[in-house]
């Protein structure tokens, strides 16, 4: 398929799209609120997270990124603290709180830098914000303060969120997009966007802390977004996406590698967690993941020559899947396949989790 797509995405969505990416907005809390708090944590949840815990989680709140030379990310840390939340770990939920804000958190607004090193000057390499990470961390600040009668948190999601309002969605290609950072993946005729940065279950509980129209433009043009950009042999959305300011033209970036893989992997994720598990970008995935002729889970395909990774995708790659596909079919999902085992690496392991939290947060 060639680089660039033949015509502009089209805004918006059927009617049946329309309906279902307004339900996120439209007030509705993430899970079900009086019964989630009150009922025991999911056991394959907290074993996972203790897991987790035992083998990422240094004991002053940091998230170790082992795949990637031990570094430490806003979205690591935003999904720990969801983890601690989901599995009533108030003394976690702290202790990673104080590190992001304490190591993370930027100068001049309520977000965080993407990426800290240890070792570097200052342990920040680049105080550019990631939105996914950010979107995560007020997530489950949110939730905690339901949680816990914590107004603290409160504040501070609520703080976030207005933040992600004010500094991350633009106009471009006639829709409203997310950006992922602040200040930066902007060109004068187009931007950049990553569509696994779209996190609906996050944005629908930022929507209700912060009532605003513009995340419902955002979450039906966001869906309407992904079900357009589709590339390669297989219809996959990619990693990263280039979109004309002008014309909406949809185009494979040449900074990045035109593939669907480990970030892209989380856009059917997300959909189905959200309740939009009918969506065309679920389909294509499960039809790539399941096709017969691939001797074995891919890890990524290259969305320019069709060919697949010549290694398998990890654990947390099936694990996606596997509860994928249950969502679509209404079939039961094998929590076996969430188990953490030795060889996961921080990524391939909070796949996992989160596979246990959307399954969770869908029974």
């Amino acid at each position: 398929m060639l680089r660039r797509m033949t015509k502009p995405l089209t805004p918006g969505l059927s009617r049946r799209g329309l309906l279902g990416a307004a339900g996120l907005t439209a007030g509705l809390a993430w899970g079900p609120p009086p019964l989630l708090a009150a009922a025991p944590p999911d056991a394959a949840l907290q074993a996972g997270w203790a897991d987790f815990r035992a083998r990422f989680l240094l004991p002053e709140g940091r998230v170790v990124d082992t795949g990637n030379r031990g570094v430490s990310h806003s979205e690591g840390q935003g999904w720990a603290l969801l983890c601690a939340e989901r599995c009533a770990d108030r003394a976690n939920f702290d202790l990673i709180l104080g590190w992001t804000r304490a190591a993370l958190r930027r100068p001049n607004d309520q977000l965080h830098a993407w990426r800290h090193v240890p070792g570097a000057t200052q342990g920040i390499s680049d105080r550019n914000n990631a939105t996914d990470g950010d979107l995560f961390i007020a997530a489950a600040l949110l939730l905690a303060a339901r949680r816990w009668g914590e107004p603290a948190y409160d504040a501070l999601g609520t703080a976030i969120a207005r933040d992600v309002l004010r500094l991350l969605l633009r106009r471009a290609g006639g829709r409203t997009v997310l950006l992922p950072g602040a200040g930066v993946f902007e060109e004068q005729d187009s931007v950049f966007l990553n569509p696994s940065y779209y996190a609906f279950p996050a944005i629908r509980l930022l929507a209700r802390a912060v009532p605003d129209p513009a995340w419902l433009r955002l979450v039906a043009d966001g869906v309407g977004l992904l079900r357009g950009a589709a590339f390669g042999r297989w219809g996959l959305t990619p990693d990263w996406l280039e979109l004309g300011r002008a014309d909406g033209v949809a185009s494979l970036p040449s900074r990045w590698p035109p593939r669907f893989s480990y970030d892209a992997i989380r856009v059917p994720l997300y959909l189905a967690w959200a309740g939009l598990a009918e969506e065309a970008p679920v389909a294509r995935a499960l039809r790539f993941w399941g096709e017969r002729s691939h001797p074995y889970l891919p890890a990524w395909a290259d969305l320019e020559t069709d060919r697949i990774s010549p290694y398998a995708g990890s654990d947390g790659v099936a694990a996606i899947r596997a509860w994928v596909e249950a969502r679509v079919s209404g079939g039961a999902f094998r929590k076996e396949a969430s188990r953490l085992t030795r060889r996961d690496d921080y990524y391939a392991a909070m796949l996992k989790i989160l596979a246990l939290i959307a399954n969770l947060e869908n029974s």
